[in-house]
């Protein structure tokens, strides 16, 4: 379980093939912190640190099929950043709000307006979900693991504010009209939905 608060960024520092998976190297600040078995965020996705290479400052994570075909970790490229979280404790404050790190679907970026010294962020994505997915004005959802407020609901779209922090300390500052990212949605309004979708077929 996460927060969406996003602790670092992690470059890639390669990308290995193994099999159906691909396995990835990646350094970030705190490798010397990791331990194998753990897991962490990576754009919003759960993965297990397989890996550590304390010499060389990198840690490892597979991701297998599945997750490569729900999510734009097939998209990545060595030197890309990645959002990264450690799991919640237990006895932490919850910043941000309840993340699986269950990728529910990947969306596009359609648009990007800077709006005086914060950005606002335009994403479509396709619902797959019979149940459908859900945002609300002002209620929380995921992009790339990040936790963030919906500002603009609509048919398959909704939009979020970046304030200037979120911008630097993540990937929203590579992020650019026409690339796929991570979405996770809100877990309480996905149980609302399927409740809703039970009742309405009674």
């Amino acid at each position: 379980m996460f927060t969406g608060i996003i602790e670092n960024t992690a470059k890639i520092v390669s990308i290995k093939p193994n099999e159906s998976n691909l396995t990835f190297t990646l350094t970030c600040p705190f490798v010397n912190q990791l331990k194998v078995d753990q897991s962490i965020a990576h754009n919003g996705v759960c993965l297990t640190v397989t890996a550590i290479n304390l010499s060389e400052n990198t840690y490892n994570v597979t991701a297998i099929e599945e997750t490569l075909l729900r999510s734009n970790l097939s998209d990545l490229k060595v030197n890309a950043l990645v959002n990264i979280e450690r799991c919640l404790k237990l006895d932490s404050l919850l910043d941000g709000h309840l993340v699986q790190g269950h990728v529910d679907t990947t969306g596009v970026c359609t648009n990007v307006i800077e709006t005086g010294g914060s950005w606002k962020y335009y994403f479509e994505y396709v619902d797959h979900n019979k149940d459908g997915y859900i945002t609300v004005e002002k209620g929380s959802v995921t992009v790339n693991g990040v936790s963030l407020t919906v500002v603009d609901s609509g048919n398959n779209t909704f939009s979020v504010a970046i304030i200037p922090y979120t911008y630097e300390h993540t990937n929203f500052k590579t992020l650019q009209i026409g690339h796929k990212v991570n979405l996770e949605f809100d877990i309480v309004g996905k149980y609302i939905a399927k409740l809703l979708a039970k009742t309405n077929h009674l």
